[in-house]
């Protein structure tokens, strides 16, 4: 367990950098960005506490990952990408959908396991997807899309394209094989990559400080030669302008970087987890650094929205939460006959003997 001098060292040194630059970048963002960020950080995080509300009625089943506070990480990403670029991330996969644009009511679905989720009720809560949106998952095994984001990035360098992908993890992930194995291969080929760490604190339930010697995550890349850096994971104007320098890298053709973001949950590592290891006060203090409160003290600061604009904002994202709701009620669930669909057949195999 982290201990209490050193949960309150590492959030006064990301508060203290949080106090300067709500003055120093809002005027580089400007009003359409903060105003975007607040409503789709919002809508993750009403999102969130209504599926959790949901689990508890056994409405939703199986295993749930929720995300929230840590929505700066998605919602500060998706401002410094381009459409085309892709995404892929572990099992707590709820908000990145969304913060891509994926309407909340087919990813409430796959919660419910109806046929109109995005997955066709077959994935449920950690297998989220979208080809459109360049949404690649959604995955139950820990480290299992570290190599996967990066054979993506292969891809489109094969192609000639300029896209990248961001490919997060949490930071238990990092014990893997295969993370070190990816950054390897991403490194000597310049993958067009950028691997991000969701340091919470925790990897399920035991801090950092008790299973490595080396606390700072992002300086495991420098056995790799790697461009890393450490970020302040919630704050939407830091995690975008790393995001953004690491994507400039890629599309110059020079390589992969890695990313630390310090971010913290507020909920336990699934719904079946009460966080015993972790105290009252260190949870509470970390409320104070909470992404979205941060972006609407921007908001009202610079004026950039009257409080009946901020009230109809939050009136949306409860609308399209309540509509999500609606619609997994009213949905159906999958056939039988599905379990034979979206299955790879190859029908000539010959390693079958009859």
């Amino acid at each position: 367990m982290a201990t209490k001098t050193q949960v309150k060292k590492s959030s006064t040194a990301v508060s203290s950098k949080a106090s300067k630059k709500e003055t120093s970048t809002a005027k580089k963002f400007g009003k359409d960005t903060y105003l975007k960020w607040y409503e789709s950080m919002l809508l993750m995080r009403k999102f969130e506490e209504k599926a959790g509300q949901l689990y508890i009625q056994q409405k939703i089943r199986g295993f749930c990952h929720l995300y929230i506070g840590q929505e700066a990480l998605v919602a500060g990403a998706v401002s410094a990408l381009k459409p085309t670029d892709n995404m892929i991330t572990a099992y707590r996969d709820h908000a990145h959908p969304i913060g891509l644009g994926m309407d909340p009511k087919y990813v409430m679905a796959e919660l419910y396991g109806k046929e109109t989720g995005c997955t066709k009720g077959k994935g449920g809560s950690m297998h989220m997807f979208d080809k459109e949106l360049n949404f690649f998952g959604g995955h139950g095994i820990v480290g299992g899309q570290i190599p996967l984001g990066a054979g993506i990035a292969f891809a489109d360098k094969y192609k000639g394209n300029d896209n990248v992908t961001l490919c997060y993890m949490g930071d238990g992930a990092v014990r893997q094989g295969a993370f070190h194995e990816a950054l390897n291969m991403a490194m000597n080929w310049k993958l067009p990559v950028i691997f991000i760490i969701e340091n919470n604190n925790y990897a399920m339930g035991t801090s950092v400080e008790r299973v490595s010697n080396v606390t700072n995550l992002n300086v495991l890349a420098e056995g790799y030669e790697m461009p890393n850096e450490q970020v302040d994971g919630m704050s939407c104007e830091t995690v975008h302008n790393s995001i953004e320098r690491a994507v400039e890298r890629a599309r110059k053709g020079e390589g992969p970087t890695l990313l630390e973001m310090r971010t913290y949950r507020y909920k336990g590592h699934s719904m079946s987890d009460p966080a015993k290891y972790r105290t009252k006060d260190e949870l509470e203090e970390y409320k104070l650094l909470d992404p979205i409160e941060s972006a609407l003290n921007v908001i009202k600061q610079n004026k950039y929205a009257t409080e009946k604009e901020i009230e109809a904002i939050k009136k949306r994202v409860a609308d399209q939460v309540a509509e999500s709701i609606e619609f997994s009620e009213n949905s159906d669930y999958p056939d039988a006959s599905e379990l034979y669909k979206d299955v790879y057949k190859q029908e000539d195999y010959p390693f079958i003997i009859e």
